[in-house]
């Protein structure tokens, strides 16, 4: 039997040692997600044969893994999975990015898994230069946005520090009551994900920025890398009271992410329509498809 372990804030150097220098750019996987959605997806961890591998669990409690992190050969790493499976009768389940995920099953299990990939739950990707920038036709009504809110209000940014973390709290609680968020579950767990970040905020090496005018946080943002290339927004609220807030912090914050990342990962829209809209209007550089791999090889359960 395979032992996995929660992942905890405690395992951060641990963890990213496999994922930053990996090729995924999921936002499942920056250690920020692993850590702060634990209560929801059980991520928990395993080393086998000098790899990472992190299993979740889906909303019928099934073990649903992602690909082995590392440079050895996965064959054994997933054979071990497979065992695994049939001895606790339980489907063999994967999710990941693809063509990645659909390529290396196809190696190891030729033709015996099945793919779903839910629009809802594709990466929106971004290129780091262009959200700092907003050079161009695309953006134009971006730059209008921020311009009249620069031009109507006399603004700070300063990056997120422990200090500041308890007043970008009270303005995600006033964004709640607005947006009722007693009566919509998602986010409900969405606040239950950024009180436990905002708690352990530099245990998990997390980097973020705020806006003020008259000495008030009209907009934070924080997130944390996923891989070398990838950084990851994971959290975004503004006071829409000040129109262009969020245009502002959003671009305040991406010209200081380090221009050693190409790519901004603003996570997926969940299929709500005003959501979509929005993460569509940044114009992504690509949209990351995102799959559930199911093994439907002959497998006697015993």
């Amino acid at each position: 039997m395979i032992i996995f372990y929660p992942i905890t804030p405690a395992d951060k150097s641990l963890i990213t040692s496999y994922t930053l220098l990996g090729e995924y750019r999921d936002n499942n996987l920056s250690i920020c997600n692993l850590c702060s959605w634990h209560f929801l997806s059980e991520s928990s961890y395993a080393i086998l044969n000098h790899q990472l591998l992190i299993r979740f669990r889906d909303r019928e409690g099934n073990p649903i893994y992602t690909l082995p992190f590392g440079e050895e050969d996965t064959t054994l790493t997933l054979d071990l999975l497979h065992q695994d499976a049939v001895a606790n009768n339980q489907p063999l389940l994967f999710f990941g990015p693809t063509p990645f995920l659909r390529e290396e099953l196809e190696k190891y299990f030729q033709g015996r898994f099945e793919y779903t990939c839910p629009r809802d739950h594709f990466d929106y990707l971004y290129l780091r230069e262009a959200l700092a920038e907003l050079k161009g036709k695309d953006y134009q009504p971006k730059r209008n946005h921020a311009n009249r809110f620069r031009k109507k209000y006399s603004y700070t940014y300063t990056p997120l520090s422990p200090e500041i973390l308890p007043h970008c709290l009270e303005l995600a609680q006033k964004w709640c009551e607005r947006h009722n968020c007693e009566e919509d579950r998602n986010l409900q767990l969405e606040q239950q994900a950024m009180q436990f970040a905002m708690e352990h905020f530099e245990t998990l090496g997390l980097s973020g920025g705020a806006l003020w005018v008259d000495h008030e946080i009209v907009a934070f943002t924080y997130g944390a890398p996923i891989n070398y290339d990838t950084f990851c927004v994971h959290i975004e609220k503004a006071n829409t009271d000040f129109d262009g807030a969020y245009t502002v912090i959003n671009q305040e914050f991406a010209s200081r992410i380090p221009h050693s990342f190409t790519y901004i990962n603003r996570e997926e829209d969940l299929g709500i329509p005003g959501l979509r809209k929005a993460k569509l209007s940044y114009s992504p550089a690509l949209l990351l498809e995102k799959c559930r791999a199911f093994f439907s090889g002959r497998i006697i359960f015993t």
